[in-house]
């Protein structure tokens, strides 16, 4: 009986080391979101796009060049628009992503077999200033790197976009975000994927939410590099339309400034002034202009948050 327990014992254990996370399209599990699915409601409504390298390990600054930022709009169909190493591409919806009953949105890539994955950080935004990133963990082994055409267990990744065959989103849930200072998970109009730099070199390597590194496909020397974003599909969104863009409505003077930080904006509210990590400092209320007296605070870069007639603004200033 206890050769028998010891042996479930090691079987759960190794269970556990080899199918720690959901596996791939078709397997029992598996998070997998079809393009088809009935519950993607919406998809992106722009995008922008910082290219990324070729192989940024190379000695020149080539940058790849597949694909535009049209390519990530709209429903997923395989046409793609390549980030390349360390490149980055911001979408926004129209309403916002919500938080809901499970996953609340999902992103798709083009892997051909569901084995060669190139993967992805998903970061996301209320206000396109303050980015809040997914806890992403791969468990792929280091000892060796991934080489150009090399494969990946899906069962070893969590978080990271990428992991499924083409034309299957990889989920995400915003509750996991819960609690952040500047994230309003019901209203998220921005996400933000940017490329894994796959390699196992110290110079090179990036890192996931517990320290270790990530190991993808590398080099990927080709204008179709990196991480290739086909589309980024809506599970739940704002009932209501609701702008979170007053940046043009404030005006903020001067800027560095010293001793007083004065405010103009197009109506009346209530604002609140964060230092970097998320702290208010100040607040209070307004009619069309206020002033907030700054000269005790140390030298560095501020936010004020705005609320004026059920929108939200946000703008930084830095004081010298």
């Amino acid at each position: 009986m206890k050769k028998i327990f010891l042996s479930i014992l090691i079987f759960t254990g190794n269970l556990q080391v080899f199918s720690q996370y959901p596996p791939s399209v078709g397997m029992p599990g598996s998070t997998a979101v079809f393009t088809d699915s009935s519950i993607i409601v919406n998809w992106a409504k722009s995008c922008k796009i910082q290219r990324g390298f070729v192989d940024i390990s190379a000695m020149h600054d080539s940058l790849v060049s597949n694909g535009n930022e049209a390519d990530a709009l709209g429903k997923a169909d395989n046409s793609t628009v390549s980030l390349g190493d360390s490149g980055v591409a911001i979408v926004s919806f129209n309403p916002p992503i919500s938080n809901g009953s499970g996953f609340d949105f999902a992103v798709f890539e083009n892997s051909f077999d569901g084995a060669f994955l190139e993967l992805a950080f998903v970061e996301v935004s209320s206000d396109s200033i303050h980015w809040y990133r997914f806890d992403a963990v791969s468990l792929t082994p280091t000892d060796t790197q991934i080489t150009t055409f090399g494969l990946l267990n899906p069962t070893k990744i969590n978080n990271l976009a990428g992991k499924y065959i083409a034309l299957y989103g990889t989920p995400f849930d915003l509750q996991e975000l819960s609690g952040k200072p500047f994230l309003n998970i019901d209203s998220v109009p921005y996400v933000k994927l940017i490329d894994v730099i796959g390699s196992i070199s110290t110079s090179y390597s990036t890192f996931d939410s517990q320290g270790h590194k990530i190991n993808d496909p590398f080099p990927t020397p080709f204008f179709t590099g990196g991480f290739d974003l086909d589309a980024v599909g809506v599970i739940n969104e704002q009932t209501q339309n609701i702008s979170l863009e007053l940046l043009d409505n404030i005006v903020v003077m001067p800027n560095p400034c010293s001793n007083v930080i004065n405010a103009i904006v197009n109506g009346c509210g209530d604002y609140e002034l964060h230092d970097v990590t998320g702290k208010t400092l100040i607040s209070g209320s307004f009619c069309n202009k206020f002033s907030i007296p700054v000269s005790d605070l140390e030298q560095g870069l501020y936010v004020l948050k705005v609320n004026s007639m059920g929108k939200i603004g946000f703008t930084k200033f830095l004081k010298n």
